[in-house]
């Protein structure tokens, strides 16, 4: 209530919506890839990326979280600083430090840039496009510099494997396809616009296992939320899902917010013109299920982060979810009719 007496006025949050890909390019400018860390952390809470948890296998799905396998108590990680203000990047990197994952990463040749295709030069006809004969597609919508799609590449070594990533800002795609990592045979990154209808995407609806969705829909007016899902769930089979980390509502990067950041009801601008939504459960739940997804997994992931340094305490809150796309009635499902 403190934050969000003062609204931003509506000009300037006009000038926020117009240039938000301007904010982006900047911050990635200034931070390139020492901003993240890699999310090795990734595999704990959504087992669906690692090797061998293909969702369309038998064995697969019988918890009831719809993870392929027992889910750990304690969950690890924190890459919550994703997003975050500037301000608690430091603490936040230490604890994602304390839980670097112990994998070697894998070393690659460096792909020969020239050779990187564009989307724009694609022809998405026939059944011919970027992983079209892969057995299991991986899209990341927001993938910043890679700290997620390259866990994914380096840990699952599953040969059908192909991951897409896109983001907002170029200079991102950039950062992504420029690293010695990117491997072009198993991997696509493009430039795409979530929120304009028209902006394309590589591959043809109902071709995609998973959507990772990782402190990216709170940067999206909201407004615009729902039309984002409802197209992104349209790319998914028959029994994919969508996975979501992002922001709860009270999370200390609210609280933090000082008077005249307030744009809307729990929407704020950060100091470098990012802006960043604090949900809860029930509207995310609203958005997926209006886009005719199914709840697999809606929690809240409240934590105490402690710099003992600076005698300073950090109430977090974060909500993940998965949300699956039905089968249609008859449909077979691991050979059950449904």
């Amino acid at each position: 209530q403190e934050n969000s007496r003062q609204l931003v006025p509506q000009d300037k949050q006009d000038e926020y919506e117009l240039n938000a890909n301007e904010y982006w390019n900047d911050f990635y400018k200034i931070h390139e890839n020492g901003f993240f860390k890699d999310r090795h952390w990734l595999f704990t809470e959504f087992p669906e990326l690692a090797p061998d948890q293909n969702l369309s296998q038998p064995e697969a799905s019988e918890y009831k979280d719809g993870s392929t396998r027992k889910p750990r108590e304690t969950r690890l990680g924190s890459c919550e600083n994703g997003l975050c203000s500037l301000e608690t990047r430091t603490q936040e990197h230490h604890q994602l430090d304390l839980m670097k994952d112990s994998n070697d990463i894998i070393n690659r040749l460096d792909t020969d840039r020239e050779a990187v295709p564009k989307l724009g030069d694609l022809k998405l006809s026939d059944g011919d496009f970027p992983g079209s004969s892969a057995t299991y597609r991986i899209l990341e919508v927001g993938c910043g510099a890679g700290n997620t799609v390259f866990p994914i590449l380096q840990t699952n070594n599953d040969p059908g494997l192909f991951v897409y990533c896109c983001d907002f800002s170029n200079t991102a795609v950039d950062l992504v396809q420029t690293n010695a990592e990117y491997d072009s045979s198993r991997c696509f990154a493009f430039v795409h616009d979530l929120c304009k209808d028209q902006s394309p995407y590589p591959m043809p609806e109902e071709s995609l296992d998973i959507i990772i969705l990782i402190f990216v829909l709170s940067a999206l007016l909201p407004e615009k939320m729902q039309c984002v899902i409802n197209r992104l769930s349209r790319l998914l089979k028959p029994g994919g899902m969508i996975l979501l980390r992002d922001y709860g509502r009270y999370d200390l990067a609210q609280l933090r917010f000082k008077k005249g950041r307030c744009l809307s009801d729990n929407f704020y601008v950060r100091g470098d013109g990012t802006r960043v939504y604090f949900f809860t459960q029930d509207e995310l739940d609203a958005l997926f299920t209006t886009a005719g997804l199914e709840k697999v997994q809606n929690l809240v992931d409240r934590r105490l982060q402690v710099n003992r340094g600076k005698q300073v305490t950090m109430h977090r809150v974060w909500i993940q979810c998965k949300y699956r796309k039905p089968f249609p009635a008859g449909q077979k499902e691991n050979g059950h009719v449904h």
